[in-house]
């Protein structure tokens, strides 16, 4: 399955509709809070690789698209205690996500529990300047799977194990809503990690068909190609982390961030019709196409 590449040109029905939503003749889908984390390590050449689930073809939503470690955030996600959290406050984190503070929790929770649930990583330690090593054995995989389950909360896990969601791992790095024509919506949050020393990435979803490790500019260069398939924030993301340069790069201009949610929305341009896209992502595109 190929998905275009922004920027995307609309069908008339597709204007129509979003015309319908836009002028209030239809009601717009509440989005679904969800969190994702490009993983980064680095890689053989100049930039880092970024490590991508391949979803499963029965999937509902982007359905054999590529897709980052990610999902939509537990109601229990926002009671983690502050004796669970290390790092910046949720204060500080609310400021950077343009959220209130429960929220703000909520979705740095979903990130790390979605990320260890995805990809076995588990961005979590001992103490606020540790971070715990191998998490592949059978009693991690077990709270793995009752996570996965919602039989068991992240504040649970971390409470019995003694540990701390290590929130300075992490760095915000964008946010999308889903266009408003859409019948399955999310307000996603984007966020940067890098893998920690001693911890391995298996392919232990059970959304996804397979899983790979891939230089971003590799995998930008695929989905141009048409073999691989992402939705739009997935490509434009990993197109503006291949044009940063190394994973500390990436990680340094996260660490400066303040996100604000923007929505793709249609947009008139030479007698067509096409989603809009952030200023950087539509200067980073017209850069490849004269290139």
């Amino acid at each position: 399955m190929r998905i275009p590449i922004p920027p995307v040109r609309l069908g008339d029905d597709i204007v129509a509709l979003a015309g319908e939503y836009a002028q209030g003749v239809r009601t717009p889908v509440e989005p679904r809070d969800a969190a994702t984390v490009l993983l980064l390590r680095p890689g053989a050449g100049s930039g880092p690789e970024v490590y991508l689930l391949r979803r499963q073809l029965t999937m509902g939503f982007a359905a054999g698209m590529a897709v980052f470690p990610g999902g939509g955030v537990d109601v229990r996600d926002a009671d983690l205690p502050d004796s669970c959290w290390a790092g910046p406050s949720a204060g500080e984190w609310a400021r950077r996500l343009g959220v209130d503070e429960s929220r703000a929790r909520a979705l740095v929770a979903a990130a790390v529990r979605e990320t260890f649930e995805e990809s076995g990583v588990l961005l979590a330690g001992a103490s606020p300047d540790s971070v715990v090593g191998d998490v592949s054995g059978a009693e991690w995989e077990a709270d793995r799977v009752a996570l996965e389950s919602r039989s068991l909360s992240l504040t649970e896990m971390l409470t019995r194990r003694g540990l701390v969601l290590r929130t300075d791992l992490l760095a915000p790095w964008a946010a999308w809503t889903t266009p408003i024509f859409e019948p399955k919506r999310f307000a996603t949050w984007f966020f940067v990690a890098r893998l920690p020393e001693g911890q391995v990435t298996r392919d232990v979803s059970s959304e996804s068909s397979s899983v790979d490790w891939l230089a971003v500019s590799d995998a930008v260069a695929q989905v141009e190609a048409g073999e691989l398939a992402m939705m739009p924030p997935t490509y434009l993301n990993c197109l503006e982390v291949a044009s940063l340069g190394t994973e500390d790069e990436v990680l340094a201009a996260a660490a400066e961030r303040v996100l604000t949610m923007f929505t793709p929305s249609v947009t008139e341009v030479d007698g067509g019709h096409i989603l809009s896209m952030m200023p950087l992502h539509a200067n980073l595109i017209a850069g490849r196409s004269r290139a």
